[in-house]
């Protein structure tokens, strides 16, 4: 574990940085601050090597973006609308964020959360996190953990645990940035093949408008690789968002771990990555409000710098129990379970 002592985090305690390396030279870092995936740098087929994810200078100035970079979102990922659920036929209001809706779990999410760890070594690392009932206006107490284990097989495999003492929407992920050509190029040049025969449409505040929808004969299609870039702006559902912000309710086969959801490859042809979920579904987001970001390197990202494939649950499922998809509902006596894992390959 690397401690960063130069500056400290709100709680006036140093960041904790922990690298994962594999025998083939793969290293993965990150930070008990929002149990946040820094970093994941490749060996090529060419000896050299590319970082792969979007990320900051420095951990402090992971605290000044907002564009969730790289960090574990709760206790909901994506939107829940008018910051509403409904418990026992009654409203019952959360903290908003965005607008009058809530974004990621809450102003304070779990991005903006000091973790605790509790096992590490050089192959993996676990966080624990303690919610409590009424946090960000959600009901009950929970418990959290995360674990992010590298394989031999440059797999970072990220799974989420949590139980509750009272009922209580759960939806965990990773909102990870990845440019697999590497920083400074325009990620819609990367090649995207999504397992998903539906979508779901939704208005400018990104808010679902409309039933799950078709992806065929339109620009959300992925189901034969394309880049993002081919039927970019295509669609009336991309336009009102500046491009893709979409959850794609995934092929029920996708579930099972060893049936890859998701395929992304570099414009250059030198790496491929693989996405595995036991999630529902997958929120397609290409960066489209990325400009102004604090950059590794220096400087800001630009909109489009990285593309997020984020596994959950569907936007503002609370509120709509009709979707065919597992219970986003966690209930006293439940675990919580869900799992992702992002796999590399140097071409």
């Amino acid at each position: 574990m690397l401690s960063d002592s130069q500056t400290l985090a709100p709680d006036g305690q140093p960041y904790q940085l922990t690298q994962l390396k594999n025998a083939g030279g793969m290293t993965v870092t990150l930070m008990d601050w929002g149990a946040t995936w820094l970093s994941a740098v490749l060996p090529l087929k060419s000896g050299k090597t590319r970082e792969l994810l979007l990320g900051c200078r420095t951990p402090a100035d992971y605290l000044n973006q907002a564009a969730y970079l790289g960090a574990t979102v709760g206790r909901y990922a994506n939107r829940i609308a008018h910051a509403s659920l409904q418990i026992d036929g009654k409203p019952h209001p959360l903290v908003a964020n965005q607008g009058e809706h809530q974004l990621h779990g809450g102003p304070e999410g779990f991005n903006a959360r000091r973790w605790r760890i509790t096992q590490q070594d050089q192959q993996q690392v676990s966080y624990a996190l303690h919610s409590p009932d009424g946090d960000q206006g959600f009901p009950g107490n929970l418990d959290i953990q995360v674990n992010y284990r590298l394989t031999a097989d440059n797999r970072l495999e990220i799974s989420y645990q949590a139980r509750t003492d009272s009922a209580c929407p759960v939806n965990l992920t990773n909102h990870a940035y990845f440019n697999l050509d590497g920083a400074g190029t325009d990620a819609r040049h990367q090649r995207l093949q999504l397992f998903a025969d539906r979508y779901l449409p939704v208005d400018s505040e990104g808010i679902p408008c409309a039933d799950l929808t078709p992806v065929a004969d339109s620009g959300m299609d992925f189901r034969q690789p394309k880049t993002l870039l081919q039927d970019f702006l295509s669609d009336r559902c991309q336009q009102r968002v500046k491009g893709y912000d979409h959850a794609f309710l995934l092929h029920r086969t996708c579930g099972a771990l060893d049936c890859p959801a998701a395929h992304l490859w570099s414009a250059d042809g030198q790496v491929q990555m693989s996405v595995f979920t036991s999630a529902p579904a997958l929120q397609l987001y290409s960066g489209n409000y990325l400009g102004g970001t604090p950059a590794r390197e220096g400087g800001s990202y630009a909109n489009y710098a990285g593309v997020a494939l984020e596994s959950e649950f569907l936007p503002d499922s609370p509120n709509h129990p009709e979707w065919p998809q597992p219970n986003c509902w966690l209930q006293p006596g439940q675990q919580y379970l869900s799992a992702t894992h992002y796999q590399f390959y140097p071409i």
